[in-house]
């Protein structure tokens, strides 16, 4: 079954509101905190199918579309869809979504302790 990679997924609104929040102050206040590049995986339905890549940069402060292209990430998350949108909007703990397998992580495990939902803006209108 081919997907369209252009579906919209309701992680998309998330990624869009992370590139304004990176610029305020909060977003600069991260920055200076967690200086870690984080690249995640979001799959419409199944993690590992399908999956549009995100990565967080929160060295440089900026959040794109597509693989980490500087080296590896400090670590990569894999998620479907809907769970990502509960964990970043703090509706689901990371923990919890771990040992469920709701998210995959690789790389650095103390790098991924410091992925929590404070370094997501809160939503305004979700």
């Amino acid at each position: 079954m081919a997907e369209n990679s252009t579906t919209q997924l309701k992680s998309d609104a998330i990624f869009d509101q992370m590139k304004l929040h990176l610029s305020t102050d909060a977003g600069k206040e991260l920055i200076k905190k967690i200086a870690l590049v984080y690249q995640i995986n979001i799959a419409p339905k199944k993690i590992g199918f399908n999956e549009k890549v995100y990565v967080v940069d929160l060295k440089k402060g900026e959040t794109k579309e597509g693989p980490y292209e500087d080296g590896k990430p400090d670590a990569t998350f894999s998620f479907t869809d809907a769970d990502f949108v509960k964990i970043a909007t703090g509706k689901m703990n990371p923990q919890i979504a771990f040992m469920r397998g709701a998210m995959k992580i690789k790389g650095s495990i103390s790098a991924a302790q410091k992925f929590t939902p404070d370094i997501f803006p809160k939503p305004s209108k979700m």
